[in-house]
């Protein structure tokens, strides 16, 4: 959501710092691709670096690498032989963030897949501690159907831009495709009993879940 300047100011002032890859992975993807809103960011970084501490997951699925921020700072909190196993449709994109993964470190926590998330998953064949879905919003419905079957019962499940740019109250956008489906998958995780849920207002909004049954 958008706050105002010198409040975020004052947000940053007051948070830990950017690890050193994180930002450098923020400025090269504001220099070099055409959506680079689409990164983390330092705030809601640091959230997903303290969940995974917290949790200690020894498997996650990231859907939606991007430029890796977003896979780095989940991958802090992995077991020691935990893995990270991150889904990136554009080649190109995955080709540049799987070098960002090994300047990182975490080149051999950190699987990444090229192709569709709804067509690797099931390859995949494992279950997930945590999964964060952050990929293409008009599949987010599918996304929650399938990570489900995935996800560990005690497990936690985090969807980035569940508020959309405000646009899931805006009448106007009511037949928007992407717009329909983030409203669904929103309906769909506040309808299932199994489903521990809150909607956080941070950055573009966060659905964070967890597996109770």
């Amino acid at each position: 959501m958008k706050l105002h300047p010198d409040l975020e100011q004052y947000i940053e002032n007051h948070s830990s710092i950017e690890l050193p890859i994180l930002k450098e992975i923020y400025k090269d993807t504001y220099l070099n691709q055409l959506n680079p809103r689409m990164v983390s960011g330092h705030n809601q970084g640091l959230f997903l670096i303290m969940i995974s501490k917290m949790i200690k997951p020894k498997s996650i699925l990231e859907i939606g690498t991007f430029t890796g921020y977003s896979a780095i700072c989940l991958a802090q909190g992995l077991t020691p032989d935990g893995i990270l196993h991150t889904i990136e449709i554009d080649d190109e994109i995955a080709s540049q963030t799987k070098l960002s993964f090994n300047r990182s470190g975490l080149g051999d926590k950190i699987k990444l897949h090229v192709g569709s998330a709804l067509d690797i998953i099931h390859k995949i064949n494992t279950s997930f501690d945590l999964i964060f879905i952050d990929g293409e919003k008009r599949e987010y419905p599918q996304y929650l159907e399938l990570c489900l079957k995935y996800l560990n019962v005690g497990g936690y499940l985090i969807a980035d831009n569940v508020l959309w740019n405000e646009k899931v109250i805006d009448p106007a956008m009511k037949e928007d495709k992407a717009t329909k489906a983030v409203i669904q998958f929103n309906e769909m995780v506040h309808a299932n009993p199994d489903l521990l849920h809150v909607l956080l207002p941070l950055r573009d909004g966060l659905m964070m879940c967890q597996k109770i049954r």
